[in-house]
């Protein structure tokens, strides 16, 4: 009973302070600037409900992978297939998963196969911030952004080089060790850090194992123009033991994945901006021996090289033109054994080419106003030419401080070489979405308080679907609409108290799909996902932290029957870190304290109560 209680006091809590999608304290908020435009601006400045995860953020609370920190974002489900490891998907606002674009440094890196980004291995190493930003931005950032976009920002180094060493122990057998360094010499700079985890995870064939690399070195010969490289590694190794009702012994996945980005940041005047940047990613994975009767062990190379040119040129004070064009060729090849014959092997592969150019105008007519218009055309070899547009706007109300904001776009997600192989329909089309949102933000107490509201709405059309004999075609459709609820209070120094709610409608409107019955809501999204957390810094060297965060009204996919429903959860974390000296840290954090037996898919348990321990040398 006290555990009901609890929620609905949450409940209160967020429609009574909340805001459209700021996590972090409420007094640190102006110095921040985002790429929702494409361009440097402050976070009270951008048009479209934007989130920021600082790296103080998840340092204080101990957000080792990408996902932990995720989690807190309104308006953003994260679901994990069980333990930490498996295999990890982002739905904002109700959209697939394969409609988030997710970047690095602003480099598109979902992986081409599947059109989607596995977030399982993707640790918060070396990140200055994470941004996640909602609504169709497929008219600035292209294919796979017509849900939103979550971009990781890398670190780069400043001031005198310092390094830090990491060491954390607990659970389940698990083991984390980490260690970074950034700084400037002269022209150089550099910002490099690496992780290694292990754990065995709760059950039989659930252990993982993940190493990985993130940095960027570069040089600044003049202080107009900077060099840099951007590089990523990661090798994972992943045992799978299925579900609960259906376990086995020997399943596992090992991925490999390493990128590497030259680019060039140039501005010779202040108003003439310039970046390019060249990539190339590969990703090896082992799938042995797949027990799933069907498909079968798998060995997959996916490989992509990218390059995009942006120019921001601002001709007046009111006046901001950004231009660019992109291109991507990625080839996806996947050898498979056949469930009845083994000695058959056939060679299956898919290759994608891109070219884009896209355009942005701002227009700054009056004092706080800021109005953007935004168009791409993306031309793809295989699926023809794709136009999308954005108008949006930001104003702040100066007599009071309120931020409005509101945003109508357009967006398309081609198909994955999963779709067009599986599916066996090679010639499926993108499909496409709409939609707008509005909000509103309040900040009062010299910013010590903010509280608002979002609503949003959004059709998609051409969804890739499936017909009796179990083939892919262009025939679904969905529509989503929500209200997203955030606020903060810091009543006294070192006290931060934040909530957001979300409440999310997502339903099917196709019945020539038959995987779900028209007017079914989409699976895996809940109906309302709140997040709630207080946190303290006593006496300047103990920092604590309660989260509470769950979802309710979720429901599984049971492929033409009425969905079934899934059990609600309600998850609470503690942490504490304590600061010995200036050099030395001893940290703890205990997940799932009250033991909630949850599953955020159906079949796939996640962890216990779980108990970690570290400690942190900075030098």
């Amino acid at each position: 009973m006290w555990l009901k209680r609890s929620i609905f006091s949450i409940y209160l809590l967020s429609f009574s302070s909340s805001l459209l999608g700021q996590t972090q304290p409420v007094n640190e908020l102006e110095g921040i600037t985002v790429t929702a435009t494409r361009l440097d601006t402050s976070l009270d400045r951008s048009p479209s409900a934007t989130t920021v995860i600082t790296s103080e953020q998840i340092d204080e609370e101990q957000y080792r992978f990408a996902t932990d920190a995720l989690r807190t974002v309104p308006g953003l489900n994260m679901v994990q297939t069980g333990t930490p490891g498996q295999l990890t998907s982002a739905f904002i606002r109700g959209s697939r998963s394969d409609q988030t674009q997710v970047l690095l440094d602003g480099i598109p890196i979902n992986q081409e196969l599947s059109g989607a980004f596995n977030f399982a291995d993707f640790t918060t190493d070396n990140l200055q911030r994470i941004e996640v930003i909602r609504g169709p931005q497929s008219a600035l950032y292209g294919p796979r952004a017509s849900g939103g976009v979550i971009n990781f920002v890398t670190n780069r180094g400043e001031g005198t080089p310092t390094g830090t060493a990491f060491f954390e122990g607990g659970s389940w057998n698990s083991f984390r060790e980490s260690a970074s360094a950034s700084g400037k010499l002269g022209p150089l700079d550099f910002s490099i850090g690496a992780s290694r985890f292990d754990t065995d995870n709760a059950r039989q064939n659930n252990n993982y194992r993940s190493t990985s690399l993130l940095g960027d070195v570069g040089l600044s010969p003049i202080e107009a123009l900077r060099i840099g490289v951007l590089f990523l590694y990661n090798y994972a190794g992943a045992a799978s033991p299925n579900t609960i009702t259906d376990p086995r012994p020997i399943d596992n996945l090992r991925t490999e994945r390493w990128l590497i980005a030259p680019h060039i940041e140039f501005k010779p005047v202040e108003w003439w901006n310039n970046r390019f940047y060249f990539e190339y990613d590969q990703e090896r994975q082992v799938n042995q021996p797949n027990q799933d009767g069907f498909i079968g062990p798998t060995r997959a190379i996916l490989r992509r090289y990218q390059l995009e040119y942006q120019n921001d040129l601002t001709a007046t004070e009111w006046l901001t033109i950004t231009s660019g064009l992109f291109y991507s060729h990625t080839t996806a090849d996947q050898r498979r054994l056949g469930p009845f014959d083994p000695s058959v092997a056939p060679e299956i592969s898919d290759k994608t080419e891109n070219i884009a150019g896209y355009g942005q105008i701002k227009l700054a007519p009056i004092k706080n106003l800021d109005l953007y218009a935004s168009g791409r055309y993306d031309h793809f070899r295989q699926y023809g030419d794709v136009f999308t547009y954005r108008f949006a706007g930001n104003y702040i109300l100066e007599c009071t401080g309120t931020i409005f904001r509101s945003s109508y776009a357009t967006g398309f997600t081609p198909p994955s070489s999963q779709d067009k192989i599986f599916g066996g329909n090679p010639n499926l089309k993108p499909d496409h979405n709409k939609g707008f949102d509005i909000g509103v933000e309040q900040p009062l107490w010299q910013n010590r308080i903010r509280f608002g509201a979002n609503f949003f709405y959004t059709q998609a059309s051409n969804v890739i679907g499936s017909n009796s004999q179990f083939q892919t075609f262009n025939l679904g459709a969905f529509r989503t609409q929500g209200v997203e609820l955030v606020g903060s209070i810091r009543p006294v120094p070192n006290l931060v108290i934040s909530a957001n709610y979300t409440y999310l409608d997502a339903k099917k409107t196709s019945s020539a799909d038959i995987n779900q019955p028209v007017g079914a809501r989409l699976p895996r999204r809940p109906r309302q996902q709140y997040n709630f957390s207080v946190s303290y810094r006593w006496f300047d060297r103990l920092f604590t932290s309660v989260e509470v965060g769950g979802v309710n009204a979720r429901q599984e996919i049971n492929f033409g029957q009425p969905n079934i429903n899934v059990e609600d959860y309600t998850v609470v974390r503690l942490v504490a870190e304590l600061q010995v000296n200036p050099h030395f840290w001893l940290t703890g954090r205990i997940e799932n304290l009250f033991d909630e037996k949850y599953a955020e898919v159906l079949g796939f348990p996640a962890l216990g109560r779980s108990f970690y321990g570290g400690l942190k040398v900075k030098f």
